[in-house]
């Protein structure tokens, strides 16, 4: 009796041992479940979340990680998220990495930095996150240690990361809206989830968060001196007058007959929106023609003062010499190459930090698969000195019926000083 008693005991433990190694491999062995049409589909979802941006060291191992991200408060890392069982996340299993995405906590339930959009990213649904993760397992694996992030204190205490969750963050998948049709709704989906586009065109307070009311209203994108346009005010880069292609070809390839992008969003371009099939994009900017205006009362034009005056007239003689070639006398453009400035909502915004970091700058739009070569803009910040780089960018927001507030020199200087540390 004793024998049939140790025998079934040893089958006993043989079925619960042999169940054990069936549910650790089932879940978390991509191999086993992971198909190559949803490895295709994630690595699309990966480039409309735009996670080369964060996680890859330009040159160097996709998904690597150890980008800095330059804060207000400190170098903050992005991590490693390649599968590499030791310094990766390859011991993660699907679930593990949509409750990163829709919590912001790690699997250890550390809480994480909002650098990581996982306000936007909460949005984003099961099965889209289960192919990201299947995307990323598929990746080659790299050890490469996490860098520790570079914080000030009280910053680098992540306790106080609650507070901010508590004001900042409200956590669930997107919810269709059922009055809207299926293409808003997936622009929305979009826009607000992978996009994450709020994240940089919505004013951020002192902690480093944005109101839900202020949302998309535009801001000062911290220690990159860019200013992301509002998307609701058709003053800056609203966009209920844009025709739909219009919208569509600037996400798509970085140019249009309304303007061109530079900075920050020429990489949200490359890395992320010329990768979107037409559809989707069409979608986004059906969603971001029908955002909400909010539309501040137009800018009296500047006093003619004696100072004005001059300051227009030299910075006249600058453009005709130096930019008309391009933008042309009558500030017309010749879009999509080079973009129109009379009556661009860029040059006309409140904030004059954009036109003077591309005077002093210069730049390119970036090259896509459907606009390999763009044209750009030489930089002038070693040919004109302050004064007349306030001269021009004020005259280009005050011709051609242009009307918006003058450039003083000292902005100017304060800029290129901040460019140069």
């Amino acid at each position: 009796m004793k024998r049939v008693l140790l025998v079934l005991l040893l089958l006993a433990v043989l079925f619960v041992g042999g169940v054990w190694w069936l549910l650790q491999r089932t879940p978390s062995s991509p191999a086993t479940t992971i198909s190559s049409a949803q490895v295709e589909r994630g690595k699309y979802l990966a480039q409309a979340g735009d996670c080369i941006a964060c996680h890859t060291i330009p040159g160097q191992a996709i998904f690597s990680g150890n980008r800095a991200m330059p804060t207000p408060f400190g170098n903050l890392y992005a991590p490693n998220i390649t599968p590499d069982q030791e310094t990766g996340i390859g011991k993660w299993t699907p679930a593990d990495f949509y409750s990163m995405l829709h919590t912001g906590r790690s699997p250890d339930g550390k809480l994480l930095y909002p650098a990581m959009p996982f306000a936007s990213y909460t949005k984003v649904t099961r099965d889209d996150s289960d192919a990201i993760f299947a995307y990323l397992m598929s990746v080659p694996p790299i050890k490469r240690a996490n860098r520790e992030h570079e914080l000030r204190f009280p910053y680098n205490n992540r306790s106080l990361l609650i507070g901010w969750r508590t004001l900042y963050f409200q956590q669930g998948e997107y919810k269709p809206e059922p009055q809207q049709s299926v293409e808003w709704n997936r622009g929305a989906y979009l826009v607000q989830g992978l996009g994450h586009c709020a994240m940089c065109h919505s004013p951020i307070n002192a902690l480093g968060g944005s109101a839900e009311a202020k949302a998309f209203q535009g801001g000062l994108i911290p220690m990159q001196n860019w200013y992301a346009p509002s998307l609701t005010s058709n003053r800056e880069a609203g966009l209920g007058n844009w025709a739909l292609q219009d919208i569509m070809d600037l996400l798509q390839t970085g140019v249009s007959h309304r303007g061109t992008v530079y900075g920050p969003m020429a990489e949200v371009t490359f890395n992320s929106l010329q990768y979107l099939n037409d559809a989707d994009v069409r979608a986004m900017a059906v969603y971001l023609k029908s955002l909400p205006s909010d539309d501040p009362p137009a800018p009296a034009p500047p006093p003619l003062t004696n100072e004005v005056s001059q300051q227009f007239a030299e910075g006249q003689r600058i453009y005709e010499a130096r930019c008309a070639v391009c933008h042309v006398a009558d500030g017309r453009g010749m879009p999509p190459h080079f973009p129109p400035l009379a009556a661009n909502q860029s040059i006309l915004m409140s904030s004059s930090v954009n036109p003077v970091r591309m005077i002093l700058n210069g730049g390119y739009p970036p090259g896509t698969r459907k606009n390999p070569t763009p044209y750009g803009m030489p930089p002038f910040a070693q040919e004109l000195n302050d004064a007349e780089v306030a001269a021009v960018a004020t005259y280009i927001r005050n011709a051609w019926g242009n009307a918006a507030t003058p450039v003083t020199p000292q902005q100017v200087n304060q800029l290129r000083s901040a460019l140069l540390e």
